[in-house]
Protein backbone atom coordinates (compact mmCIF):
# COMPACT_ATOMS: atom_id res chain seq x y z
CA UNK A 1 0.00 0.00 0.00
CA UNK A 2 1.12 3.55 -0.54
CA UNK A 3 2.02 5.38 2.62
CA UNK A 4 3.58 8.71 3.62
CA UNK A 5 7.35 8.97 3.39
CA UNK A 6 8.00 10.39 6.82
CA UNK A 7 10.06 8.42 9.35
CA UNK A 8 9.66 8.68 13.12
CA UNK A 9 12.99 9.06 14.92
CA UNK A 10 13.53 7.43 18.30
CA UNK A 11 16.84 7.96 20.07
CA UNK A 12 17.77 5.88 23.10
CA UNK A 13 20.61 6.90 25.40
CA UNK A 14 21.63 5.59 28.82
CA UNK A 15 18.65 6.20 31.11
CA UNK A 16 16.92 8.71 28.88
CA UNK A 17 14.93 8.03 25.75
CA UNK A 18 14.09 10.89 23.43
CA UNK A 19 11.41 10.78 20.76
CA UNK A 20 10.64 13.29 18.05
CA UNK A 21 9.44 13.03 14.46
CA UNK A 22 12.12 12.14 11.95
CA UNK A 23 12.69 14.31 8.91
CA UNK A 24 12.33 17.42 11.08
CA UNK A 25 14.40 19.37 8.62
CA UNK A 26 11.90 18.51 5.91
CA UNK A 27 9.01 19.74 8.04
CA UNK A 28 7.37 16.34 8.29
CA UNK A 29 5.84 14.32 11.10
CA UNK A 30 3.84 11.09 11.53
CA UNK A 31 0.24 11.12 10.35
CA UNK A 32 -2.21 10.14 13.10
CA UNK A 33 -4.85 7.51 12.34
CA UNK A 34 -7.55 6.83 14.96
CA UNK A 35 -9.78 3.78 14.51
CA UNK A 36 -12.99 3.67 16.54
CA UNK A 37 -13.87 0.00 16.81
CA UNK A 38 -15.72 -2.55 18.94
CA UNK A 39 -15.47 -6.24 19.75
CA UNK A 40 -19.26 -6.34 19.33
CA UNK A 41 -19.14 -5.06 15.72
CA UNK A 42 -19.04 -7.75 13.02
CA UNK A 43 -17.75 -5.32 10.38
CA UNK A 44 -14.82 -4.16 12.53
CA UNK A 45 -12.27 -7.03 12.25
CA UNK A 46 -11.16 -6.06 8.69
CA UNK A 47 -10.59 -2.50 9.91
CA UNK A 48 -8.67 -3.79 12.94
CA UNK A 49 -6.44 -5.76 10.56
CA UNK A 50 -5.87 -2.70 8.38
CA UNK A 51 -4.92 -0.63 11.40
CA UNK A 52 -2.47 -3.36 12.36
CA UNK A 53 -0.78 -3.04 8.98
CA UNK A 54 -0.67 0.73 9.30
CA UNK A 55 0.91 0.35 12.74
CA UNK A 56 3.95 -1.24 11.09
CA UNK A 57 4.68 2.01 9.22
CA UNK A 58 6.97 4.30 11.21
CA UNK A 59 5.56 7.35 9.45
CA UNK A 60 2.09 6.69 10.87
CA UNK A 61 0.86 6.75 14.47
CA UNK A 62 -1.99 4.22 14.28
CA UNK A 63 -4.30 4.15 17.31
CA UNK A 64 -7.17 1.79 18.10
CA UNK A 65 -9.92 3.29 20.28
CA UNK A 66 -12.51 0.66 21.32
CA UNK A 67 -15.88 2.21 22.18
CA UNK A 68 -18.64 1.13 24.53
CA UNK A 69 -21.96 1.71 22.76
CA UNK A 70 -22.13 -1.73 21.09
CA UNK A 71 -21.84 -3.50 24.46
CA UNK A 72 -25.64 -3.78 24.37
CA UNK A 73 -25.41 -6.35 21.54
CA UNK A 74 -24.50 -9.18 23.89
CA UNK A 75 -20.75 -8.79 24.46
CA UNK A 76 -19.05 -6.22 26.67
CA UNK A 77 -15.90 -4.99 24.93
CA UNK A 78 -12.99 -5.83 27.23
CA UNK A 79 -10.81 -2.98 25.95
CA UNK A 80 -13.40 -0.24 25.50
CA UNK A 81 -13.54 2.94 27.56
CA UNK A 82 -15.95 5.80 27.97
CA UNK A 83 -13.07 8.17 27.24
CA UNK A 84 -12.75 6.66 23.76
CA UNK A 85 -16.51 6.91 23.24
CA UNK A 86 -16.52 10.56 24.32
CA UNK A 87 -13.65 11.29 21.95
CA UNK A 88 -15.53 9.83 18.99
CA UNK A 89 -18.68 11.76 19.85
CA UNK A 90 -16.64 14.96 20.13
CA UNK A 91 -15.31 14.34 16.64
CA UNK A 92 -18.88 13.89 15.38
CA UNK A 93 -19.79 17.31 16.77
CA UNK A 94 -16.62 18.97 15.42
CA UNK A 95 -17.14 17.45 11.95
CA UNK A 96 -20.89 18.09 12.01
CA UNK A 97 -21.76 14.44 11.57
CA UNK A 98 -25.21 13.16 12.44
CA UNK A 99 -23.85 10.41 14.68
CA UNK A 100 -21.09 7.88 15.28
CA UNK A 101 -20.36 4.50 13.74
CA UNK A 102 -17.85 1.69 13.71
CA UNK A 103 -15.43 1.07 12.14
CA UNK A 104 -14.59 4.74 11.71
CA UNK A 105 -11.09 6.04 10.99
CA UNK A 106 -10.28 9.67 11.71
CA UNK A 107 -7.30 10.71 9.59
CA UNK A 108 -5.12 13.40 11.17
CA UNK A 109 -8.13 15.03 12.79
CA UNK A 110 -9.57 16.46 9.56
CA UNK A 111 -11.62 13.70 7.91
CA UNK A 112 -13.21 10.33 8.46
CA UNK A 113 -13.46 7.19 6.32
CA UNK A 114 -14.95 3.73 6.83
CA UNK A 115 -12.08 1.95 8.53
CA UNK A 116 -12.17 -1.18 6.36
CA UNK A 117 -11.92 0.67 3.02
CA UNK A 118 -8.21 0.46 2.36
CA UNK A 119 -8.20 2.56 -0.81
CA UNK A 120 -10.07 5.37 0.89
CA UNK A 121 -7.70 5.24 3.86
CA UNK A 122 -4.65 5.35 1.56
CA UNK A 123 -6.13 8.33 -0.28
CA UNK A 124 -6.80 10.20 2.94
CA UNK A 125 -3.23 9.58 4.14
CA UNK A 126 -1.78 10.83 0.86
CA UNK A 127 -3.97 13.93 1.04
CA UNK A 128 -2.64 14.71 4.50
CA UNK A 129 0.94 14.14 3.36
CA UNK A 130 0.40 16.85 0.76
CA UNK A 131 -1.20 19.25 3.25
CA UNK A 132 0.66 18.71 6.49
CA UNK A 133 0.98 21.12 9.38
CA UNK A 134 4.15 20.48 11.38
CA UNK A 135 5.07 21.57 14.88
CA UNK A 136 8.07 19.70 16.34
CA UNK A 137 7.50 17.71 19.54
CA UNK A 138 10.31 16.35 21.66
CA UNK A 139 9.78 13.61 24.25
CA UNK A 140 12.33 12.43 26.82
CA UNK A 141 11.49 9.46 29.02
CA UNK A 142 13.48 8.70 32.16
CA UNK A 143 12.90 6.49 35.18
CA UNK A 144 11.23 9.43 36.92
CA UNK A 145 9.27 11.38 34.32
CA UNK A 146 8.15 11.99 30.79
CA UNK A 147 9.29 15.34 29.46
CA UNK A 148 7.29 16.81 26.57
CA UNK A 149 8.48 19.86 24.67
CA UNK A 150 6.31 21.49 22.00
CA UNK A 151 8.05 24.06 19.81
CA UNK A 152 6.81 27.60 19.25
CA UNK A 153 5.40 28.72 15.91
CA UNK A 154 4.09 31.99 14.54
CA UNK A 155 2.88 30.52 11.25
CA UNK A 156 -0.26 28.69 12.45
CA UNK A 157 -3.57 30.44 11.95
CA UNK A 158 -5.73 30.30 15.11
CA UNK A 159 -3.00 28.76 17.30
CA UNK A 160 -5.29 27.28 19.92
CA UNK A 161 -4.59 23.61 20.44
CA UNK A 162 -4.90 20.87 23.03
CA UNK A 163 -1.91 18.72 23.96
CA UNK A 164 -3.19 15.15 24.28
CA UNK A 165 -1.34 12.31 26.00
CA UNK A 166 -2.25 8.76 24.94
CA UNK A 167 -1.32 5.69 26.98
CA UNK A 168 -1.16 2.72 24.61
CA UNK A 169 -1.16 -1.06 24.88
CA UNK A 170 0.74 -2.10 21.77
CA UNK A 171 -0.83 -5.56 21.33
CA UNK A 172 -3.87 -7.39 22.66
CA UNK A 173 -5.62 -10.64 21.73
CA UNK A 174 -9.18 -11.28 22.91
CA UNK A 175 -11.35 -14.43 22.55
CA UNK A 176 -14.94 -13.32 22.01
CA UNK A 177 -17.52 -15.34 23.91
CA UNK A 178 -20.79 -13.93 22.57
CA UNK A 179 -22.28 -11.24 20.36
CA UNK A 180 -21.70 -10.64 16.66
CA UNK A 181 -18.11 -11.94 16.75
CA UNK A 182 -18.82 -14.91 19.01
CA UNK A 183 -16.30 -17.72 18.65
CA UNK A 184 -13.62 -15.54 17.08
CA UNK A 185 -10.32 -14.46 18.58
CA UNK A 186 -9.53 -10.86 17.66
CA UNK A 187 -6.14 -9.16 17.66
CA UNK A 188 -5.55 -5.46 18.20
CA UNK A 189 -2.63 -3.06 17.80
CA UNK A 190 -1.95 0.15 19.71
CA UNK A 191 -5.05 0.10 21.89
CA UNK A 192 -5.67 3.44 23.63
CA UNK A 193 -6.11 2.62 27.31
CA UNK A 194 -6.19 6.23 28.47
CA UNK A 195 -6.26 9.64 26.80
CA UNK A 196 -6.21 12.97 28.57
CA UNK A 197 -5.45 16.60 27.92
CA UNK A 198 -2.19 17.63 29.61
CA UNK A 199 -1.80 21.20 28.37
CA UNK A 200 -2.66 23.90 25.86
CA UNK A 201 -0.60 25.30 23.00
CA UNK A 202 -1.26 28.83 21.77
CA UNK A 203 1.76 29.34 19.56
CA UNK A 204 4.28 29.53 22.39
CA UNK A 205 6.88 26.93 23.35
CA UNK A 206 5.46 24.53 25.95
CA UNK A 207 7.47 22.37 28.35
CA UNK A 208 5.76 19.69 30.44
CA UNK A 209 7.22 17.26 32.99
CA UNK A 210 4.80 14.42 33.74
CA UNK A 211 5.59 12.02 36.62
CA UNK A 212 6.39 8.53 35.37
CA UNK A 213 4.48 7.05 38.30
CA UNK A 214 1.25 8.34 36.81
CA UNK A 215 1.83 6.20 33.74
CA UNK A 216 2.22 2.85 35.48
CA UNK A 217 -1.26 2.37 36.93
CA UNK A 218 -2.61 0.53 33.88
CA UNK A 219 -1.57 -1.85 31.10
CA UNK A 220 0.47 0.60 29.00
CA UNK A 221 3.67 -0.05 27.12
CA UNK A 222 3.83 2.97 24.80
CA UNK A 223 2.90 6.66 24.81
CA UNK A 224 2.03 9.25 22.18
CA UNK A 225 1.59 13.00 22.30
CA UNK A 226 -0.67 14.81 19.84
CA UNK A 227 -1.14 18.57 19.49
CA UNK A 228 -4.61 19.14 18.03
CA UNK A 229 -6.21 22.38 16.94
CA UNK A 230 -9.37 23.30 18.87
CA UNK A 231 -9.27 19.97 20.71
CA UNK A 232 -10.76 17.84 17.94
CA UNK A 233 -9.56 19.48 14.74
CA UNK A 234 -6.47 19.50 12.54
CA UNK A 235 -3.47 17.77 14.07
CA UNK A 236 -0.49 20.10 14.25
CA UNK A 237 2.15 17.86 15.80
CA UNK A 238 2.56 14.23 16.88
CA UNK A 239 5.25 11.97 18.33
CA UNK A 240 5.40 8.62 20.08
CA UNK A 241 7.60 6.42 22.19
CA UNK A 242 6.94 2.89 21.02
CA UNK A 243 6.85 -0.36 22.97
CA UNK A 244 10.50 -1.50 22.82
CA UNK A 245 11.88 1.96 23.54
CA UNK A 246 9.39 2.57 26.34
CA UNK A 247 10.51 -0.64 28.07
CA UNK A 248 14.19 0.18 27.50
CA UNK A 249 13.87 3.43 29.40
CA UNK A 250 13.13 1.67 32.69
Amino acid sequence: MTSPRVLLGLVLAALTLAASPAADAAGKRPIVIELFTSQGCSSCPPADSLLGRLADHKDVIALSLPVTYWDMLGWRDTLASEANTRRQKAYAVAMRRGGVYTPQMIVDGVGDVVGSREQAVDGAILAREADMTFIPIEMHLTHAELHVGVAASDTIASPNATIWLFHILSRATVPIGSGENSGHTLSYRNVVRDVKAVGMWKGQAVSLDLPRAEMTSGPYDAVAVVVQQNGYGRILGAAEIARADYASAW
